[in-house]
């Protein structure tokens, strides 16, 4: 049996490539929609890939499931569990508690899990070429290594009206009936680790077990005692913003994503072609320098992904392809690198990429306002905005601002003054110069807090004033 972890640092998530060495074949869970590590890998190992499955819909990324087996040919999985409202709108086999999946010595067991999501499934692996008792749990997003999935994301990206309370009852129920009923050697293969919104406090570690995290999850005393609503209260408490452009994800999901089939290799594009589709608005730039250099100079109407191992979760809360179809330039070194800032947008549904550039020389130039902390007081702003997550900003913000999460802003211009400057900051100032230059590009006249808030807790502290936690009101009207 080979089993190998697949990860993408950028959004936190983990799909699984696991087959039989004696049939030559494999299954692919949860891919995503670059599919060439896949294909690479299974070729390494002299593998063909004859199914594809995932368990569930998705939030926080575009599934590769229906890519991949357009490409490969192999037999598409989803869930039929869930009830009529969480049923695929595209063709596949459905599978639903207790059905399995055979490839050679190999046996994959669907069991419905729900509570992250009503269809959500896990996958029973059972290594036939050892023992006829099963191993390993694909869990997804239902346990993770130290956590669970969130159960209120329907409330927070689908349009849900307090469906967290029946998740989390379901979820209760899952851990109850299904998880701690498996041995405790069986190993656990979560969807996702520390970093993704899917969870509270997922840890970085690859893989768990039923038996140590019936031992220490701060949930295992919950289920111990049958405490169902102490269990639900934690579970519900301090989960993290969610992303504005999840509820995308699942729509699109469900519906089927769109089979992308071969890309071939971007172009470099002419700076005069580029200049004159940014001055009339038919192309934009997605700038992936530092964000010091984007406060040197930038580009007319760009927008700024500072941090290039981030390209998937910031270019979604930068450009939304619901409502904007400009095509993308890319700021990149060569086509190899342009390439991988490609195959991350296309992780979260940003396809539309024209080129790219290695320089911004030549095209209309921009300098974005920057203010020091120093100067913050004088400044003639109509709302101090915190993009950072709404604990951080309960852990300690700068007073008189009011929060709202970066990958929020774009889906929250009527809430934001239109007349008048917007000062934002973030921890460091990446985030922030994702949010200012998404808002930009909407018409908002946006000032960025220099260092943001470690840079004015630093000077607040040199002033002599303590930086801690302030009792600013948090939250956009």
């Amino acid at each position: 049996m080979l089993l190998e972890r697949i990860y993408d640092h950028d959004l936190a998530q983990a799909s699984y490539l696991i087959g039989c060495q004696a049939a030559g074949q494999a299954i692919v869970v949860d891919p995503r929609r670059d599919i060439e590590e896949y294909l690479d890998l299974a070729a390494r190992h002299g593998m063909a890939v004859t199914a594809v499955t995932e368990t569930h819909i998705h939030a926080d990324y575009l599934s590769g499931s229906r890519e991949l087996a357009a490409a490969t040919g192999a037999t598409l999985y989803v869930s039929a569990e869930g009830g009529t409202d969480w049923q695929y709108r595209f063709e596949a086999e459905r599978l639903t508690d207790g059905d399995s999946i055979t490839l050679g010595n190999l046996t994959l067991t669907a069991l419905h899990t729900p509570g992250h999501t009503p269809e959500h499934l896990s996958y029973l692996v059972t290594d036939g070429a050892v023992t006829d008792q099963p191993g390993y749990l694909l869990s997804g997003d239902f346990v993770f290594s130290g956590d669970l999935g969130r159960p209120d994301l329907l409330d927070e990206a689908a349009g849900g009206v307090d469906t967290r309370y029946e998740g989390a009852r379901q979820l209760f129920a899952s851990l109850q009936d299904v998880f701690l009923r498996l041995p405790d050697h069986v190993q656990v293969f979560p969807g996702h680790g520390a970093g993704s919104a899917c969870g509270r406090t997922l840890g970085s570690l690859p893989s768990t077990s039923v038996g140590y995290e019936r031992l220490y999850s701060w949930w295992g005393p919950r289920l111990a005692a049958g405490d169902e609503q102490g269990f639900i209260v934690e579970l519900l408490d301090g989960q993290p913003d969610a992303h504005a452009y999840f509820g995308r994800m699942k729509r699109q999901n469900r519906q089927g994503p769109e089979v992308l089939g071969t890309r071939g290799d971007l172009e470099e594009l002419d700076a005069a072609t580029v200049a004159a589709g940014l001055e009339d608005g038919s192309l934009v730039l997605m700038d992936t320098r530092s964000v010091d250099a984007v406060h040197a100079g930038t580009v007319l109407r760009s927008l700024s992904l500072p941090n290039p191992g981030k390209t998937a979760s910031h270019g979604a809360w930068a450009y939304d392809p619901e409502r904007d179809s400009t095509p993308i330039v890319l700021l990149a070194a060569d086509a190899d690198q342009a390439r991988v800032y490609w195959d991350h947008l296309v992780r979260v549904g940003v396809d539309r990429v024209a080129g790219y550039l290695p320089s911004i020389e030549g095209l209309p130039a921009v300098t974005p306002t920057v203010v020091s902390p120093a100067e913050l007081e004088s400044t003639d702003c109509v709302l101090l905005l915190d993009v950072r997550g709404k604990g951080e900003h309960a852990d300690g913000h700068i007073p008189g601002s009011q929060q709202l999460n970066a990958g929020r802003v774009l889906w929250n211009q009527d809430s934001l003054p239109h007349e008048g400057t917007i000062v934002t900051y973030c921890q460091t100032g990446v985030r922030n110069s994702v949010a200012a230059s998404a808002l930009r590009r909407a018409g908002f006249t946006v000032a960025e807090l220099d260092g943001s808030y470690v840079g004015w807790s630093r000077w607040h502290r040199e002033q002599g004033h303590d930086a801690g936690r302030s009792p600013a009101a948090s939250g956009v009207a």
